[in-house]
């Protein structure tokens, strides 16, 4: 139930106005990875992305596969998380995460045919001008990462407390 909630989250959160990168996805993506099958972890971000791009739009196939394939690698960043989670962990695969995606589809977009000159000087001038949708990637992943991560685990924390209690209160355990 819960992957089937993180499409519609992502598709949703994609299609309502927001600044240009600040999307759910790539916390998703992180999260599936620590929390959920590595095949469900692979496919939902996918997914989301479809879904919205569907009333989105797509635009070129080559950047489409650049940008879900970079989505499905901060899933499998989050495998490697998973092995060790803690805060550190977390935010230090978020950032990982938002740094993979700006690098490789930066680099993609230096490839479109009329954007960018092939050469060093169109390489570096694909990623300067990518900076600002950086800092909103960096910052969208950081926010929905803080609230996906910190929603999950107070759940969980309420939910072995209420457990406990009702443990503590059964006849049993007098």
């Amino acid at each position: 139930m819960l992957p089937y909630l993180f499409i519609f989250f992502g598709a949703a959160f994609r299609l309502i106005p927001h600044p240009d990168n600040f999307a759910p996805i790539a916390a998703i993506a992180l999260f599936g990875g620590v929390y959920l099958s590595k095949k469900e972890a692979l496919w939902l971000p996918l997914l989301a992305m479809v879904l919205s791009d569907i009333f989105i739009g797509f635009d070129s196939f080559s950047s489409r596969l650049t940008v879900y394939g970079s989505f499905m690698l901060i899933s499998l960043i989050g495998l490697l998380v998973r092995r060790r989670k803690n805060l550190a962990t977390v935010l230090g695969g978020s950032v990982l995460g938002s740094l993979a995606f700006y690098l490789i589809t930066n680099f993609a977009f230096f490839y479109a045919p009329i954007m960018y000159p092939h050469n060093w000087q169109g390489v570096f001038q694909s990623y300067i001008n990518a900076l600002p949708f950086f800092r909103n990637t960096l910052l969208g992943d950081l926010f929905y990462v803080g609230v996906l991560f910190g929603a999950y685990e107070f759940a969980t924390y309420l939910a072995a407390k209420r457990k406990s209690k009702q443990w503590s209160s059964s006849p049993l355990s007098e």
